[in-house]
């Protein structure tokens, strides 16, 4: 269904005129001659550029490069990393680079010949009439292009749905009442929409779609990578939600949770700090839309219409270089000096939070004041020492917050205070990165207390803060002895996400006030050497991966994401903020109908398989029966004597004969194989002639029981030869989980028993050794080309696993090599050993009326003249 709000927002310009624009050239980095090209004469130096017939316009590169192509990383977030003032003087604007950027420092990662370009808003109002100056400016200085957004649309976009919609969803807050957050507002979404396709224009401005990388970060530009696929289907596109990602129950509450999450799945490479932030997007994807995730050699992977959608899971890092830069400082000295005169003789805990209802910071006042309150001798000698941000956002929800903190704080400092001594101490943001290095140096133990949130890189900076350095170690009265051997504790919430990285943390619920307490307590009073150990396993997992590295590691990762671009053709489909690409190999096409009448017309000699569910039967039905129209194409294909028609399903016998007993001529094989007719007055035959023993059935049976009562909507079906266990109507995920479990266990203890145990589409199925639809094909094959003359033409069609032995079979068929047309066909567009595809099964059955139109109008008694009866 499509979005009202969004169907139209994906053709708001003609991409067509491109050319038309104001160009931004590519950036060069090192001296030379910019050309430009246009497009027609895009190679230069007399190469010659083509494109297959499959490829459309938005395969075409992008109308301007440079004679000089370094290696390049567009990177794209909310806001660039510059900071924006006017002179004084001059009344112009004037930028530097900030160094607390992320989007900055992960820069570290790259190597020297990767150039990164930034694409982002600027944190300052720049009136229309300067912003061709200022964009300039940037381009030329900084390698940032900006976007300008309206104030009405920046407003809408960033405080309206980002900050009071988003943000406190995706941090498990829904709207229950109207004082309780706030509701999904449309116009708001359509503003977020809005932003997120001019972020998506300003990467097309500067990107070359066949060589440049493209990395979006965070929940304020999710559904920018559906827009940059549009329009170049082989874009190379990662992103990395530096948020949680909530629970499917959460996340589903969302009114337009389809959009965002197949604007998500058009990504090449997704990234997460957590694999519970990762779980619960594949969750959602697996709830949603059926997707089923695949790990292979360590690598995440979702199949989404061709394509592999990986998934990253790596916490990011801070940046080793500026932290121990600042340490060194001269100015950091001296702060720490003055901080560690104004707080002598009493022991410093240390908070760093933005001013926000997700960072705990009056439960972080409640314990202290619990502490104090059971320990009467700490008082007077802790010192709470609380630096709260600037909030990023405004609004009625940040006024309570601040509000409520400030209450608790003067609460507990009416209570507890004394002469000269203030229990909790605020220290209104803005605070430096140099400050901050202070006054983490000067703390005895840090405390992230927040409820939710993404990651939180305070407990690492201070950590690195409290490393061992010369200029530190001199303001803090350290001599050369101690100074190599530090100390720290941590006390961080386990609902944030570097809790599970901090394994020497003390882990606190940051809504248990006593427990919280009990932790201060026990920082305030742990051994040295404890502390000590416990800095030193922290030191090393900062040290170590550090933001370079996880920026290294998921270039890395995004480069193995999109080796295969070029070796799939690429359509377009789908409307709106629906759009996908489907991505098929070369040689794995749609099968026209128009193409297999005409080789079925000239052939004489025919094999015609046919799997039933999911076939010529759709899934979702609930009546299995064959429709009328399904039974007339049957007795009209299998009725003309140049055919042999078979229906190969997995399911028993009985139901066979009865939904086909008007169909004389077909021929059916039951529980993939094991059961043979080839007529409708024939009998039925086992697969070698063998009866089946069924005493292993004894000992699966009983096993598959317990499953199914320990797992809602779930059932047995018992064949002749086989057992099932389905699962497509219990809870996705936990079917999947029992699933698994199921499997394992029915291996274990069929071990020494000559049957099967697979893995199928939502079933677990027990066979014996040696039935398959791959064994039904071969004996079929052989038993017709025994008669004298050999097949000219096979058509067998299938959807799920099992279909995909008859396809192997064929495809590996010696006695079949010589045959002119062979049509190997899958339901669904997936990867599969067929070569070709059919969309579902309305395209199946529009197929199978081509050919009964053409059985209808060729002369009879043609055929063959030959009874092909035997036992399979």
């Amino acid at each position: 269904m499509l979005s009202r709000s969004s169907f139209n927002l994906l053709n708001l310009d003609d991409y067509s005129c491109v050319a038309d624009r104001a160009r931004i050239p590519r950036i060069m980095t090192v001296p030379g001659i910019l050309t430009e090209f246009e497009e027609d004469n895009i190679a230069g130096n007399g190469e010659t550029r083509t494109r297959t017939g499959t490829e459309t316009e938005t395969d075409q590169v992008s109308d301007v490069v440079s004679s000089v192509t370094p290696e390049r990383r567009i990177i794209v977030a909310n806001q660039l990393p510059v900071k924006a003032h006017r002179d004084g003087e001059t009344n112009k604007w004037v930028f530097e680079y900030d160094p607390d950027a992320l989007v900055l420092q992960l820069k570290s990662g790259f190597g020297p010949d990767v150039e990164c370009v930034y694409v982002g808003s600027l944190p300052a109002d720049i009136d229309p009439s300067e912003q061709e100056e200022v964009a300039q400016t940037l381009l030329d200085k900084f390698r940032c292009v900006p976007t300008f957004l309206s104030l009405e649309i920046q407003n809408k976009f960033y405080h309206g749905f980002c900050k009071h919609y988003l943000w406190p969803l995706f941090h498990y807050m829904l709207p229950v009442t109207l004082t309780h957050g706030v509701r999904f507002d449309r116009v708001a979404w359509q503003a977020y929409v809005s932003a997120n396709k001019v972020f998506a224009d300003k990467v097309m401005e500067v990107i070359n779609p066949d060589e440049d990388y493209v990395w979006i970060h965070d929940y304020h530009l999710m559904v920018m990578p559906t827009f940059l696929r549009k329009r170049f289907h082989r874009v190379r596109v990662g992103f990395f939600l530096h948020s949680p990602f909530p629970s499917s129950e959460i996340y589903r509450t969302l009114p337009v949770r389809d959009e965002i999450l197949r604007a998500l799945l058009n990504c090449d490479l997704i990234g997460f700090h957590t694999f519970d932030y990762a779980r619960h997007f594949l969750s959602c994807c697996s709830r949603m839309f059926g997707l089923d995730y695949k790990s292979k050699r360590g690598y995440i992977g979702l199949e989404y219409y061709g394509r592999t959608v990986s998934i990253k899971i790596l916490p990011v890092g801070i940046h080793m270089g500026q932290i121990e830069s600042v340490k060194s400082s001269i100015k950091t000295a001296k702060k720490v000096e003055e901080l560690k005169k104004k707080y002598q003789g009493k022991q410093v805990i240390l908070g760093v939070d933005d001013m926000d209802m997700f960072k705990g910071i009056s439960l972080k006042f409640l314990a202290m004041g619990q502490l104090l309150e059971d320990y009467p001798s700490l008082r007077g000698s802790v010192v709470l020492v609380q630096i709260v941000n600037p909030a990023r956002s405004r609004g009625h929800d940040i006024q309570e917050v601040e509000y409520e903190t400030r209450k608790v704080a003067h609460e507990v400092n009416q209570k507890f205070s004394q002469d000269g001594y203030e229990p909790i101490v605020f220290v209104n943001g803005p605070v430096s990165t140099q400050d901050k290095v202070a006054y983490y140096a000067i703390s005895e133990c840090v405390v992230v207390n927040a409820v939710r949130d993404g990651m939180n890189l305070v407990p690492y900076k201070y950590t690195v803060s409290r490393q061992s350095s010369p200029e530190l170690d001199k303001a803090l009265g350290i001599d050369e002895n101690e100074s190599k051997e530090r100390k720290s504790v941590i006390i961080v919430s386990e609902f944030i996400g570097c809790s599970p990285s901090l394994s020497g943390a003390i882990r606190v619920n940051p809504w248990n006030i006593d427990s919280v307490t009990e932790a201060m307590s026990l920082a305030l009073t742990m051994p040295d050497n404890e502390k000590k150990l416990r800095h030193e396993k922290h030191y090393k997992y900062v040290s170590s991966h550090n933001v370079g590295y996880w920026a290294k590691s998921f270039d890395q990762d995004l480069e193995r994401a999109c080796k295969e671009h070029f070796h799939k053709r690429c359509w377009g489909v789908g409307f709106g903020l629906g759009f996908r690409v489907v991505a098929l190999g070369f040689n794995f096409r749609k099968l026209s109908v128009e193409h297999i009448v005409s080789s079925y017309k000239k052939t004489n000699s025919r094999l015609i398989l046919l799997d039933y569910d999911g076939t010529v039967m759709p899934q979702a039905s609930v009546d299995k029966t064959p429709s009328k129209e399904v039974i007339s194409i049957l007795n009209v294909l299998s009725g003309d004597p140049k055919n042999v028609v078979f229906i190969v399903s997995g399911r028993g016998k009985d139901s066979l004969s009865k939904w086909f007993d008007s169909c004389k001529n077909l021929g059916l094989s039951a529980e993939h194989g094991w059961l043979t007719r080839w007529k409708g007055d024939s009998e039925w035959e086992c697969c070698g002639g063998l009866a089946v023993d069924a005493d292993w059935k004894k000992v699966a049976l009983p096993v598959m029981e317990h499953y199914t009562q320990a797992t809602d909507g779930s059932c047995i079906e018992q064949k002749e030869s086989a057992l099932v266990w389905h699962h497509q109507e219990a809870d996705p995920d936990f079917g999947t989980w029992q699933a698994k479990e199921l499997l394992d266990h029915l291996e274990s203890v069929l071990a020494n028993e000559p049957v099967v145990v697979k893995r199928g589409q939502q079933i677990v199925e027990v066979n014996p050794q040696g039935v398959s639809k791959g064994a039904v094909v071969e004996s079929l094959i052989t038993s017709m080309q025994s008669k004298g003359k050999p097949l000219d033409f096979v058509l067998c069609i299938g959807d799920d696993r099992s279909d995909e032995e008859m396809f192997e079979k064929i495809a590996n068929s010696v006695s079949l090599q010589g045959i002119a047309e062979v049509f190997a066909c899958t339901v669904g567009q997936k990867p599969s050993m067929a070569k070709y595809y059919l969309d579902d099964t309305v395209d199946v059955i529009k197929m199978l009326h081509g050919l009964e139109a053409a059985s209808s109008q060729a002369p009879k008694g043609l055929g063959l003249g030959v009874s092909f009866e035997t036992s399979v």
